[in-house]
């Protein structure tokens, strides 16, 4: 058997493997999502949060369920992964112009909520997996019959069966999504200029790099082909009331200020100082190059670059974040003290702004400090319990405070959110054991110890 079945294992594994990647795309983008790293900002958040809410309320999903969630990665993709989450990279975000554009993609992604695409995905995987597997038993039949031959090429026919009905099961799926996110883009007034715009863009670039012509056969696509698509979108969109529909212009605002302030932390402070010279006042601008010397160690140039911010409108809560995140990652925690406390009360205690605020308390080391710290953490996992650092920050102060078994809690919420469950379960076992029984806190490690555990069982059986 192993000598009869050599030939033909090598390029039968090959294309399996081809097929097997392909197919798996969807599975493996939840494992990508939690391995890359989240961009969290307080600013960003509430600008995708406005841009995303008239396409939730036209897809009818409820609002408070649906979260747009930004990975850090230069490519341009978004995505779904299960549940009702928006996966959108750093990436897409540097390379839209406009907002509307990126609500294009936003609307497109919903669409594959709304169609439950990720649930269904097991409908195109097993019909892929039942060529697959026959062509298998028919190779091996014919190879035991001594037709190496023919073993091969049934294996391979049936691999390239198997891959065309996965594809074209995913390239139905994608016109579904098209379908429902231009609808939802009339149904919340807003043009589908962008959305064609966006894909124009990315047919552009496609063509550049040479991997993307229209020549190509469109059963080898996992995605309908970019002219043919672009043009049924087009037919949609231009007749659609919206399309004239001007784009707006205080979101837009919004928007060119998170894309320079994303690039200022994410590019390398000289390709950042050459997009954006100092030459240019613009908000935007002075975003970008703020990080930009913060990253490059010049401080009082970041410094100059928040104020400046700041004398164009001296509340704005993000502008005063700026200044405070530099004074605090400069060593300066007691300066960094005002404009964290002005924004955090501004914002009425946002998390992540007040995060950052209960560390600068906390960095202060000044135990006069400690208790603010512990009500203004308090009060941001309450709101927004995904929040490592946060909790972090809390089991450090519980600790100084000498309240060991709540900085053991901390420390579990923290761990079990980065899949670090054997040390999330001990920490859990250590805050039950100290904890009042009966109690919220002494409830919540019981709820952690039990999914740690859970968890660590799942791993131990997919081993």
């Amino acid at each position: 058997m192993r000598a009869l079945l050599h030939p033909f294992a090598q390029p039968s594994s090959r294309l399996a493997a081809a097929a097997f990647a392909l197919i798996a795309s969807f599975a493996l983008a939840v494992e990508t999502a939690s391995a890359q790293s989240i961009l969290r900002d307080a600013e960003t958040e509430a600008l995708l949060a406005d841009m995303a809410a008239p396409l939730i309320e036209a897809s009818e999903l409820e609002p408070g369920n649906v979260d747009i969630v930004l990975i850090n990665d230069p490519s341009i993709n978004a995505f779904v992964a299960g549940g009702q989450v928006v996966y959108i990279h750093s990436g897409l975000i540097d390379a839209a112009d406009t907002a509307n554009e990126v609500q294009g993609v936003i609307a497109h992604e919903l669409g594959h909520i709304t169609g439950g695409h990720i649930v269904r995905f097991n409908e195109g995987t097993t019909a892929a997996s039942n060529i697959s597997i026959l062509s298998l038993l028919i190779g091996v039949g014919a190879a035991l019959a001594g037709a190496g031959d023919a073993a091969i090429g049934a294996i391979m026919a049936g691999q390239r069966a198997a891959l065309g009905r996965f594809l074209a099961f995913s390239r139905v799926q994608e016109s579904a999504a098209d379908a429902a996110g231009a609808r939802y883009l009339s149904e919340a007034g807003i043009s589908g200029r962008g959305s064609i715009a966006f894909f124009e863009k990315l047919q552009g670039q496609a063509r550049r790099y040479g991997y993307a012509r229209d020549d190509e056969a469109e059963f080898t696509r996992t995605h309908p082909l970019s002219s043919n698509r672009i043009a049924r979108l087009r037919e949609v969109y231009t007749v659609d009331p919206a399309w004239d529909a001007p784009d707006d212009a205080a979101l837009q605002a919004r928007f060119e200020r998170v894309k320079a302030k994303l690039y200022g932390f994410l590019q390398d402070p000289k390709r950042t100082l050459n997009r954006f010279p100092e030459s240019d006042t613009s908000i935007a601008a002075r975003y970008a190059r703020a990080y930009a010397f913060h990253k490059d160690a010049q401080i009082e140039r970041a410094l100059a670059e928040a104020d400046g911010l700041l004398a164009i409108n001296a509340d704005n809560p993000y502008f005063l974040e700026v200044k405070g995140q530099i004074l605090l990652e400069s060593g300066k925690p007691e300066e960094a003290l005002i404009p964290l406390r002005r924004a955090t009360d501004i914002t009425l205690n946002q998390p992540l702004i007040a995060s950052m605020f209960g560390h600068a308390l906390i960095a202060t080391e000044d135990e006069a400090n400690f208790a603010e710290a512990e009500r203004v953490l308090r009060a941001a996992v309450s709101r927004d319990r995904l929040n490592p650092f946060a909790w972090y920050q809390l089991g450090v102060v519980y600790a100084a405070r000498g309240d060991m078994p709540r900085a053991r809690l901390a420390s579990a919420e923290q761990q079990v959110m980065t899949r670090r469950y054997p040390e999330a379960l001990r920490s859990a076992q250590a805050a039950e054991a100290g904890l009042p029984v009966g109690t919220p806190d002494w409830i919540r490690a019981q709820d952690i110890s039990l999914q740690a555990r859970s968890e660590l069982e799942r791993l131990r059986d997919s081993r």
